[in-house]
């Protein structure tokens, strides 16, 4: 299993999905299987970014919930979380 890292923002965006009600389960089964090294069902829409971002990757939680994160060969690190408009807005 690889280990967790909160990096940047990441645990204020968790904070603030968790104020507005946001089932945080399906968050926590997407890393869980980013951390076991499993691919994501085709409804998360899983893809590279590109520009600033060209290093991280970006999944959709439900339709207008995305994660932001990266893989390396023994850590996921997470960082930034919520709405379409909040992250790249």
């Amino acid at each position: 299993m690889k280990k967790i890292i909160h990096a940047g923002k990441f645990d204020r965006d968790l904070k603030r999905m968790v104020r507005r009600g946001a089932d945080i389960e399906k968050l926590f089964e997407v890393v869980a299987r980013l951390t076991n090294g499993q691919a994501l069902d085709p409804r998360h829409e899983d893809h590279p970014l590109h520009g600033k971002l060209v290093d991280k990757r970006d999944c959709h939680i439900s339709p207008d919930w995305v994660l932001i994160y990266s893989v390396d060969k023994d850590v996921v690190v997470l960082y930034r979380t919520g709405t379409h408009a909040e992250l790249y807005g």
